[in-house]
């Protein structure tokens, strides 16, 4: 449990320069080793969590930490 704290620190530490909420654009710059297509199948397939508005995801920025603890 202790490495899963460390994890989740790194991580958040990692995207202080984002907002709470990112778009998909920002998730593309967070994750740039993933593809734009594949980004938006884990947005449709809430691999990691978002609020479809209009054509746009928001994304709150402690999924996209979730996702990568998972990982």
């Amino acid at each position: 449990m202790s490495n899963n704290l460390n994890n989740e620190d790194y991580f958040s530490n990692l995207f202080t320069d984002y907002p709470d909420i990112v778009k998909a654009k920002d998730l593309k710059k967070m994750l740039p080793q993933i593809g734009k297509n594949k980004i938006y199948k884990l947005l449709q397939e809430k691999k990691i969590y978002s609020k479809k508005i209009g054509r746009d995801y928001y994304i709150p920025k402690a999924s996209v930490i979730k996702y990568l603890m998972e990982k």
